[in-house]
């Protein structure tokens, strides 16, 4: 949930929680649709059951925070397949049925699917989770009813007629928690200072600067762009939020004065106030947010700019173009939801809602 607790105090669950919980999920589907007379074997389900329980474990500190900054340039999907092959040759070939079925490479698609798309039990878990520990229940979902609901027609993952309300359902509720809770301003100024932290630390490390954080394993990331997994997955798999909060505490007293004020700032909840809207922000605003921090702070303006800057972030209902969700009909026809007749996701809602933001330091 990254920095989503500053708002909703009660966001405090880790990604262990989500992954049994999704692990639930892919169980029960897998047993209904075992009992349409799906031909699922022994192999086929324990590789499904596998490769959801380790969807995620390459997630890092703060999760999507920091998100292709701790190894630059690289997600946590991959970071998450390069664990599970290392686990492979460990495990002499155990995941290799796992590891297609992540990778989409297994003839029985519907397993992906099950595991990674529009309509997959990740999503189905971490809607109704994060929407109990928040507080926020508009994030609430039917997902007993969906999993009775899912089938499976000429190997696809596909939605019986009836249960086209509950994936509309499912998908609005999916909207909602992204722009009141993932996306909260709140949180979209945490996360963004969390991420100038980084790159202001790593720039000063890597000059001789700054004073290293006190975990070795982020200090490697820091201090290093290790290219080969070889290299990084043994220290990748040892941080967790303790070594960044840890490291903001050293960096509090740091003599920078960006590194030191970001890093007191967030620690003490003092966040830049940050505006969300449809439209960018005119330049000449922006100027006058970066010159009034550098008066503030006594800083210069290219030094400002990590504590005023613009970005977006986009979020789309449904798309189209993705895997799809496909209703299929009782006559054998086959629908992309977004085409049923009287359906609440239509194409104004498959269009993607773009929100541009500004973080910048105030005076008070």
């Amino acid at each position: 949930m990254g920095f989503a607790n500053l708002v909703y105090p009660g966001a405090v669950h880790t990604r262990l929680h989500h992954s049994l919980g999704a692990y639930h999920l892919m169980c029960n589907a897998l047993s209904s649709l075992s009992a349409k007379g799906i031909e699922i074997s022994e192999e086929e389900e324990l590789g499904a059951k596998l490769a959801i329980l380790l969807h995620d474990v390459g997630h890092g500190p703060f999760s999507h925070a920091l998100e292709n900054n701790l190894i630059e340039n690289l997600d946590h999907e991959s970071v998450s397949l390069q664990i599970m092959q290392l686990l492979n040759q460990e495990m002499q070939g155990e995941l290799s049925t796992a590891i297609a079925i992540f990778t989409n490479m297994y003839p029985k698609k519907f397993l992906h699917q099950l595991v990674s798309g529009q309509l997959d039990v990740d999503r189905m878990d971490y809607l109704n989770r994060d929407s109990f520990f928040t507080g926020v229940s508009e994030g609430v979902i039917g997902y007993d009813r969906i999993i009775h609901m899912l089938t499976v027609h000429e190997g696809e993952l596909m939605v019986q007629e009836k249960g086209i309300y509950s994936i509309e359902k499912f998908l609005v509720a999916r909207r909602l928690m992204y722009w009141q809770v993932y996306l909260h301003k709140t949180v979209v100024s945490a996360e963004s200072m969390l991420v100038k932290i980084v790159q202001r630390a790593r720039e000063k490390i890597r000059m001789g600067d700054v004073l290293l954080s006190g975990s070795e394993s982020l200090d490697f990331f820091l201090s290093h762009s290790p290219q080969d997994p070889s290299e990084y997955l043994e220290a990748f798999s040892q941080m967790d939020d303790n070594d960044i909060l840890s490291a903001l505490k050293i960096w509090m007293k740091e003599s920078d004065p960006v590194l030191s004020n970001l890093s007191a700032m967030l620690i003490n909840r003092r966040l830049l106030k940050a505006k969300l809207q449809a439209v960018p922000f005119d330049p000449f605003l922006v100027e006058k947010y970066l010159k009034q921090a550098s008066v503030i702070l006594n800083i210069s303006q290219k030094e400002s700019a990590y504590f005023v800057f613009t970005g977006e972030h986009t979020n789309t209902t449904y798309n189209p173009t993705d895997d799809k969700i496909n209703i299929l009909f009782k006559d054998g026809t086959v629908k992309d939801i977004s085409q049923v007749d009287n359906a609440l996701i239509h194409r104004s809602l498959s269009t993607a809602v773009k929100k541009f933001y500004i973080c910048y330091l105030t005076g008070e």
